[in-house]
């Protein structure tokens, strides 16, 4: 997906600011998704966004923490859109699978969009693994009507659960989210083989396991 920034409107100065801030969250996206977030530098996403000012990112977003944020609203806007629409169309359904695929196909569906080569998946799992960063991505996740209302109906579906067992399955649920789609994208980024052709198809795969996971019987004591 290529991300245009207009300049209708703006002073030449605002729309080269606007063409710098995209550059770095495009470099620093990749980066983080290829290294990890620990091991890349504000000053080399600077140099590797072109900037000769290595303090660019730093001036443009402040911290790292608001450098991570700052990417994941990049696709929160796009994402939201298609989750809202799809849980229009499920409205007052009581079937697991239904909120499943709200929660998935927004994602892929996001991720098929782009044009070549996309870094959002593997970026999103190396947040999720970083325990310095992982609280900002419950929070930006969170901060979204359209994944409110997803989760408040999915738990409202059958079976009814045990807390613990909820808390143990939501955790189970997030893992295999992030993680299957980001061994996805970089086995498409490596030219590799994948056992489902497409985006959609690999989708309906992790709602089928997802929810599977979700409905699996409790083992009594």
């Amino acid at each position: 997906m290529v991300i245009v920034v207009t300049d209708v409107g703006r002073t030449p100065r605002a729309a080269q600011v606007g063409a710098t801030r995209q550059q770095i969250l495009t470099t620093a996206e990749r980066l983080f998704a290829e290294q990890g977030l620990y091991a890349v530098s504000n000053r080399q996403i600077s140099a590797a966004a072109g900037q000769g000012n290595n303090a660019a990112v730093g001036y443009h977003f402040g911290t790292k923490a608001d450098l991570v944020r700052a990417i994941m609203r990049r696709h929160s806007g796009p994402i939201e859109a298609l989750r809202m629409e799809m849980a229009s169309a499920v409205e007052g359904s009581r079937e697991v699978r239904d909120w499943v695929a709200c929660l998935v196909r927004p994602i892929t569906t996001h991720l098929a969009s782009f044009e070549g080569e996309s870094w959002y998946a593997r970026f999103s799992a190396q947040v999720m693994t970083d325990p310095a960063f992982r609280p900002i991505m419950a929070e930006e996740s969170l901060a979204t009507p359209s994944l409110r209302l997803v989760v408040s109906n999915f738990r409202q579906c059958p079976p009814e659960l045990p807390d613990e067992v909820l808390a143990e399955r939501g955790d189970m649920l997030r893992t295999l989210m992030v993680h299957v789609v980001a061994e996805r994208e970089r086995a498409l980024a490596e030219g590799t083989a994948t056992p489902r052709a497409t985006w959609d198809e690999a989708a309906t795969g992790l709602i089928d396991a997802i929810t599977g996971l979700w409905t699996a019987p409790i083992t009594r004591s």
